[in-house]
């Protein structure tokens, strides 16, 4: 490509809100434009490494017996009212009625839309396993799109679904499709860990995120120090159990008058207690029931645990007039003991942990002192429903878990028949009898793959691509274009080099060496080839080194060979 005639515009000033280091480069490149919140016009050179990321995505899945299939963006609300979701999946899901008044969404994702599709072709045990993807166009209504490609509303993602005929064969092709992200992100040049995780709006009982390591990572990781245990902080864990108090020291129960004291900081300093003193009591709508979450007062409540410990669909904070109901009093005065109603109790492993707590009454303006577990109330559900942080002990040794920023650019989920069930996706086995599929779910955002390379890789002149990805392999720079020599050379090689298969631009626009050498840094050209008047008489072009600011002379003849095992060595990094 002759950049004189590649569509693109570098710039020197970014929006304010462009926050982040990829956001920013990708605007001064010229690689994006905004069209709306969170949704993007992607020009040539974001194209190209979008291009080149989705070939080693669609290569590695191929090794792994994957097929490619490409699916609507608009969805029917009866397939999501079939599998459950229509009514729990949020705002984050763009619902709209065509002309006839019917319910359709833009896709955020296609759990529903290919267990239909597969559920019309699947008669035998005989046809399993398969294994579908896509690389295609999703749209989530974020509430706060930001970070540029980080967090879009609308986005590129490859998904992929497989269907298995037991539990033992779908995780076997989970941990094929784990060994597939590796190889994807290992050759797209990027340093990243694989995290157990929650699975959230997905669902299913297992999963791993793969977690791009970066300062700027909205995702805090969870490692440990001495072994191979790393988790998402929604889903780390600490070895926590109930404990067993005894009667010893457990004070008489007593409702204490708290005027004007709601939360937890306020009663604190009224009875001078620490928050590790008290008992955080919050009504949740866990689905459709209202249910209290009980954790120390210290604690937060980490609602992805919450959510997989009760095995719901979706979990949200009940509002005012439910909790009302429930207790028989404003919100911020719950407690496990005297709820106008019976609900469910579910409780983190802190709450039986201390004696004599101070809990909300079930009365406005009064709280409870020396509340004490099993004794004065009992959980329906125990587990560990708070966040794992630095410091901590390792689930899996005798380690300690340590911090780390990650940026999720890809995820595995193991999903049973959550989905084949509902949607009636079953095969028969060898004696007639039907049996759902089993299915496993694997995605991909491809926008954040790239976004997260750039937030992995640069420095304050611009991007340094990893070659895998870079949206050219090469730039050749010839510094005098007034002069013909300089010009014959640079067409000369970058023809050659074109034959050879390296994919390089050549800058022929008539602009100073200094605005070549800055653009050239911006967009992040792993190998630049600098020609100049000077050192074609001695027979030289200039190679610099974009990862290292390393330059060297290399003899013009040269060129082609030292191009070629140059990107070899640094695709096979």
């Amino acid at each position: 490509m002759r950049i004189s005639q590649l569509f693109y515009q570098t710039l020197k000033e970014v929006p304010r809100d462009a926050q982040i280091p990829s956001h920013q480069l990708m605007f001064r490149a010229g690689m994006i434009q905004q069209l709306a919140s969170g949704i993007y016009n992607y020009l040539p050179l974001a194209q190209k490494s979008l291009r080149k990321i989705e070939t080693i995505i669609r290569e590695e899945l191929e090794k792994k017996g994957c097929q490619e299939v490409l699916l609507p963006v608009v969805q029917p609300a009866e397939l999501w009212e079939k599998s459950g979701r229509w009514g729990y999946y949020g705002p984050e899901l763009l619902r709209f009625k065509d002309r006839k008044n019917g319910d359709f969404c833009l896709g955020p994702t296609h759990e529903e839309v290919i267990t239909d599709m597969v559920s019309k072709v699947l008669k035998s045990y005989k046809q399993l396993p398969w294994n579908l993807f896509q690389i295609q166009g999703k749209f989530r209504d974020e509430v706060r799109p930001r970070f540029g490609l980080m967090r879009g509303r609308e986005f590129i993602m490859k998904d992929g679904y497989s269907f298995d005929t037991d539990e033992e064969a779908s995780k076997e092709t989970y941990w094929k499709m784990y060994e597939a992200y590796t190889a994807i992100f290992k050759r797209c040049g990027l340093t990243f860990r694989a995290v157990d995780a929650a699975t959230g709006n997905i669902g299913g009982d297992m999963s791993h995120e793969f977690q791009v390591l970066a300062k700027s990572g909205e995702d805090m990781i969870l490692s440990c120090d001495s072994c191979d245990y790393a988790a998402n902080a929604e889903k780390a864990s600490t070895p926590r159990t109930a404990s067993n108090l005894t009667a010893e020291g457990q004070l008489p129960l007593e409702d204490i008058h708290t005027p004007g004291s709601r939360t937890i900081e306020e009663v604190s300093r009224f009875l001078k207690k620490d928050g590790s003193d008290f008992i955080k009591s919050i009504v949740y709508m866990i689905d459709d029931e209202a249910v209290l979450v009980l954790i120390r007062g210290d604690m937060e409540i980490n609602e992805s645990k919450l959510q997989t410990l009760c095995e719901a669909n979706a979990v949200f904070l009940a509002d005012d007039q439910t909790v009302l109901d429930v207790t028989g009093a404003d919100t911020g005065f719950a407690g496990p003991v005297g709820l106008r109603k019976e609900i469910k109790i579910v409780a983190d492993y802190s709450v039986t942990s201390s004696l004599n707590l101070v809990s909300g009454a079930n009365r406005n303006d009064y709280h409870k002192i020396n509340v004490n577990y099993s004794r004065d109330f009992k959980a329906d559900l125990l587990g560990d429903l708070s966040f794992a942080s630095a410091g901590d002990p390792c689930p899996k040794c005798a380690g300690k878990l340590e911090e780390h920023r990650g940026i999720e650019v890809g995820q595995v989920f193991y999903l049973g028949t959550k989905y084949s069930i509902p949607m009636e996706c079953n095969y028969l086995d060898k004696d007639g009898k039907a049996h759902p599929a089993v299915m496993g779910c694997y995605g991909i955002g491809v926008g954040r793959t790239l976004a997260a390379s750039i937030e992995q890789n640069h420095d304050e002149d611009g991007i340094i691509w990893p070659m895998a990805i870079s949206p050219f392999e090469a730039v050749i720079l010839p510094l005098q274009m007034n002069k013909e020599e300089v010009v014959e050379a640079g067409n000369s090689l970058y023809n050659n080099l074109v034959a050879a298969g390296i994919d390089v631009a050549l800058d022929d626009r008539e602009e100073r060496a200094g605005f070549k050498f800055k653009d050239a840094d911006l967009i992040g050209y792993p190998i630049q080839i600098i020609i100049g008047a000077r050192s074609l008489e001695a027979g030289d072009v200039e190679i610099k080194i974009r990862k290292t600011g390393e330059k060297k002379n290399v003899p013009l003849d040269e060129i082609e060979m030292f191009v070629q095992k140059f990107i070899r060595e640094e695709k096979e990094i």
